[in-house]
Parts: structure tokens; sequence; C-alpha cells
């Protein structure tokens, strides 16, 4: 029988998840983190790092799918992936691609785009509107928005809200 996450699962993954998102934060970068999770066991755990590597896809979803490896495509069919905030349509592209069955969010009050797209696909998208994480995002907003536009792939100063 597969395994199935319970809320204290989901509370202690997201928990981690941010600890991630604190951690890019701290390196100068957008506060995302999520954890790979198949089993109950962390498989890979990574944050944004877009600006910390000068990279155009580090994501805090495909850091961690990328730092998880290469994997049978059954694992990542039976994973979860917690994210600290809704994914983006380049994130949501690689679940759906790896065929991962559900998604827990932080939060996706300050960015959502993909989620109906991930519903469309048969995904479980799970809102938890974590305070933390709700929080980082605010932070980010007000004291990095240039960063955040250009991790988003829009112009300074344009709206940002709802984009995802």
């Amino acid at each position: 029988m597969p395994w199935t996450a319970t809320p204290d699962d989901d509370r202690r993954f997201m928990d981690l998840a941010i600890e991630q998102a604190r951690t890019s934060w701290d390196e100068g970068g957008v506060p995302i983190g999520a954890v790979l999770v198949h089993e109950g066991r962390v498989l890979a755990a990574g944050h944004n790092q877009r600006f910390q590597q000068d990279s155009a896809i580090l994501h805090g979803e495909t850091d961690t799918i990328e730092k998880a490896g290469r994997l049978p495509a059954a694992v990542y069919r039976e994973s979860v992936l917690y994210t600290t905030l809704s994914p983006c349509i380049m994130c949501a592209g690689t679940a759906l691609l790896y065929e991962i069955p559900r998604i827990v969010v932080g939060e996706n009050r300050s960015f959502e785009m993909s989620e109906a797209l991930l519903a469309e696909r048969g995904v479980q998208v799970d809102v938890l509107d974590d305070p933390a994480c709700i929080a980082l995002m605010e932070r980010m907003l007000a004291e990095r928005p240039a960063l955040w536009s250009e991790d988003i792939g829009v112009d300074e100063g344009a709206s940002t809200k709802g984009a995802r």
C-alpha cells in the first residue's frame, strides 16, 4: 500500500522547505524552498538558487528535483513535492513531466500561476496558507522586488500579484 502523508507529515516536511527558503534568503536569493518526499523519506531538499548560481532555471522545485538525481519513474509517481510558494509554469511542468501526484504549497497569495494546470492533469494541490511562507514572500516583495521580478520573468515594477 502506498504511503499517505498525515497532516503532521505535511507540517514536518513544509518546515524543512521553509528552512531551505530561509537559507536562500540568507544567501541573498529568493526565499523559496522545496522538499521531495517518497514513502515518508526525504529524497532531496533545495531552494531557489538563480542568483547564487547565476542560473536561469534553479527555482526551489527544480533545484530539489535536480538534487534528487536520476530516479526511476515509479519513484516520482509515488512522491510528494513540498514547496513554500505555488509553482511557476516551469516548476509545474517539471512535476508534470515526472508525474508527481501531489504538491503541497505553503502559500499562493503572493503568486499563483499553475495550480489550475496541475489540477487539470490530475495533480492534487494542497495549499497550507502557512504564515511563515506568507511572511517570507512579503519580505521578498518589500525588500528585493527587482530580484523577484527577474525571477519570474517580468519587467521590474510590473505587477506580479497573481502572475504565477
